[in-house]
């Protein structure tokens, strides 16, 4: 699952209302021939057996690197704490992933909470964390769960380079109110139709000019071709770009926190406690930081989970 605009990632991955489509699996068993290779013992053909002593817990993940690496960090996090573990990356799809967890060939995914809500329920219209997980736990189905979620979140922001940041004193969205009619915003082609009254109605922003920069935003603001512009808050290019992605404290943009969802079955007290640190500690602008390194840097995403691990204390 090839990011490209992040929309496309988690459209069928974790049907955010974009509603754009995502890579399926090639065929066959989603499990086996294009995984990764597994760790651990036991696990390869039925269900999970997780929860008690000498069980195995399936970490999977989405085909697209961040989320590779969060299912490297879980894994990582998991053997730590002794807890017997079978890798399972680069499935495919969020339908494939799905029925996998319900199934309990999976133990563990990690998610966007408000992405996974979006795909139980397209309805809903919580935005903020707190109601996003009020939500799913009353949505999921009885074998699945949430754990924590952590801080960090992959999802759309408003960014400005660190010069407009300073010389504007921009620090959230609402900040921009004062300066917006000086500014011209850059995104996809569909983002003005999407946002125009959006950021009207809630912000109270009129911006100069819309320009349709798609996947060009991040170079965009670096090169001054926009000041204000729809960015990922994942996106290594933040780091790269030294950009700031600045807070929606009035959550136009909707929680999208990454969050371990479960087979409850699969989980003991241990390995809930392990992924609970995982997601104390996680948070946006080190997962960015953790991305240039898969992204940008090529580096080796179990490696780079290695370290991260190591550097908090968890692995």
């Amino acid at each position: 699952m090839k990011r490209g605009r992040r929309a496309v990632v988690l459209g069928t991955l974790a049907a955010l209302a974009l509603g754009a489509t995502a890579c399926g699996s090639s065929g066959g068993d989603p499990l086996g021939g294009g995984s990764s290779a597994s760790t651990g013992s036991g696990g390869s053909g039925g269900p999970a057996t997780g929860g008690g002593s000498g069980s195995t817990v399936v970490v999977g993940s989405a085909n697209f690197p961040e989320n590779v690496l969060l299912g490297s960090i879980y894994s990582q996090a998991l053997k730590a704490k002794g807890v017997k573990v079978e890798e399972k990356f680069n499935i495919g799809s969020r339908e494939v992933l799905y029925g996998q967890l319900q199934s309990g060939n999976l133990t563990v995914l990690p998610e966007y909470n408000g992405a996974l809500l979006a795909y139980l329920d397209a309805k809903s219209t919580a935005v903020s964390t707190q109601d996003v997980n009020a939500a799913l736990a009353t949505t999921l189905p009885a074998a699945l769960g949430i754990l924590d979620s952590s801080p960090a979140e992959d999802k759309d922001s408003l960014s400005v380079s660190q010069e407009t940041a300073d010389k504007y004193n921009l620090k959230t969205i609402s900040d921009l109110a004062a300066k917006a009619g000086e500014l011209t915003i850059g995104g996809p082609p569909e983002f003005k139709s999407r946002r125009e009254q959006q950021f009207k109605d809630v912000y109270g922003l009129t911006f100069k000019e819309w320009k349709p920069t798609a996947d060009t935003t991040a170079n965009a603001l670096k090169d001054g071709g926009v000041q204000v512009g729809n960015v990922f808050t994942t996106d290594p290019k933040i780091v790269q770009y030294k950009l700031v992605a600045l807070a929606d404290p009035k959550n136009v943009f909707g929680a999208q926190n990454i969050t371990p969802l479960v087979n409850k079955s699969g989980v003991d007290a241990t390995a809930t406690a392990a992924l609970n640190a995982v997601s104390a500690k996680l948070d946006t602008a080190g997962l960015t930081a953790l991305m240039k390194r898969v992204a940008v840097d090529k580096e080796d995403p179990s490696a780079v989970a290695k370290d991260w691990l190591k550097s908090n204390g968890l692995g």
